[in-house]
């Protein structure tokens, strides 16, 4: 039977406001993180609204040669603190050009190190508020994931997945938040690439579904309505099942009859307004805690209406609200950023689901219109993936009567 290890670590981080500059590390295993606020502006936190990007870097080094840089970023191949520099500062006036729609709350993929996050939140992005930081990674591996924000966390874990002795390249970040006294979860991830076959790789995505499916259990415990956001380049396209010709597993599946059936779930039938029966000829029902998949829904809130006794069921705004892609490769559109919002975020109280898009223009794209990528021999572009932008509102509490 195979076996699987979670391995993950964990620490509470309290601000104070006299605090000038924190660092809290964590090494447990194979994981690690560090977190902290340093001094700089404070932003116009009293807005009704919030932010949230989430965007891959396309690997953003620093200066330094450590040993486990990518080829092209080594000072033998013309990388430099220089080239670092520029690209931190072209990064910064991306990010401060969003105008009203610059995040209050940005998780950047494919980070080096804490330093990168640290420096570009509190030199390059000084004036923007951006106080807060996190960054995990995972020990032996060149990249991890960072999180900038311009509110305190109450919580910071970083989770470390080993899977048969191979260990996921990036860890899962959760981080809680309680902008405007309203709490919201953040799982930031990078799941594991396509590179070393389909089979092999879509193994290794559901391990991570499959973790946050258990904290997301162990969650609702405490609070039932906690707002999940899942978000990050999880290197699955929101339509996955069907681009694979619906005849595999994947960690996104479709709320769809099909791949109910193919997951082993029952098929629910309606018989006009009668209540939903089961179709004897699918097969039994797993027992949820087999579940390593989340639901992909399309309806405001996201419900299931084809798996039964499944958990994690998101709602995607690719399904009806965004366009073409974040990311482009071998001449199409793929859409493996993402922005996964559980029900808690359509029930009219606390934060609550406005709209979400792609940032497709200058100087995120080229003269095509696709993503302007990076390029460290010349240092122009940017990234080769596209930021997504989510934007929330806090619904007013009616007082009772």
């Amino acid at each position: 039977m195979k076996q699987i290890f979670i391995r993950f670590c964990f620490y509470r981080v309290r601000f104070f406001l006299a605090l000038a500059a924190c660092v809290f590390p964590m090494i447990i295993s194979s994981c690690f993180g560090s977190c902290g606020v340093y001094p700089g502006a404070e932003g116009a936190l009293e807005n009704t609204s919030l932010s949230i990007a989430t965007w891959n870097m396309q690997a953003l080094f620093d200066g330094k040669d450590d040993g486990w840089e990518y080829e092209e970023y080594r000072a033998g191949s013309g990388w430099s603190e220089e080239k670092y520099n520029a690209r931190l500062n072209h990064i910064a006036e991306a990010i401060k050009g969003m105008g009203e729609n610059s995040p209050d709350i940005i998780a950047l993929i494919e980070l080096e190190n804490k330093n990168i996050l640290e420096k570009l939140g509190s030199e390059y992005l000084a004036q923007e508020a951006y106080k807060y930081y996190f960054f995990a990674g995972n020990t032996g591996y060149s990249l991890g994931i960072g999180i900038l924000s311009k509110y305190p966390f109450s919580k910071a874990t970083a989770h470390s997945i080993n899977v048969d002795g191979e260990i996921i390249p990036r860890p899962i970040t959760e981080v809680e938040f309680s902008p405007k006294e309203e709490n919201i979860i953040l799982f930031a991830c990078h799941w594991k690439s396509k590179l070393g076959g389909d089979e092999k790789t879509e193994a290794l995505r559901r391990e991570a579904a499959r973790l946050i499916l258990r904290r997301q259990k162990e969650i609702r415990q405490e609070n039932p309505k906690t707002p999940i956001l899942v978000l990050g380049d999880l290197n699955e396209n929101y339509d996955e099942f069907y681009r694979r010709s619906g005849q595999v597993i994947c960690a996104l599946m479709p709320d769809d009859p099909e791949a109910a059936r193919i997951a082993g779930y029952l098929l629910l039938e309606t018989d006009g307004e009668s209540s939903p029966k089961e179709n004897s000829d699918v097969q039994s029902v797993k027992e949820s805690d087999e579940q390593d998949f989340l639901i992909i829904s399309e309806e405001k809130p996201p419900v299931s209406s084809f798996f039964v006794n499944c958990t994690g069921v998101f709602y995607s705004p690719w399904c009806s609200e965004l366009k073409n892609g974040s990311y482009f490769y071998s001449g199409g559109w793929e859409t493996i950023d993402h922005f996964l919002l559980n029900e808690a975020f359509f029930n009219t109280e606390g934060w609550q689901f406005k709209d979400c898009f792609v940032m497709d223009t200058e100087p995120f794209v080229n003269s095509k219109g696709e993503p302007n990528l990076y390029n460290a021999r010349t240092g122009s572009g940017l990234s080769d993936h596209l930021p997504l932008l989510l934007r929330l509102y806090k619904a007013k509490k009616i007082p009772p009567t």
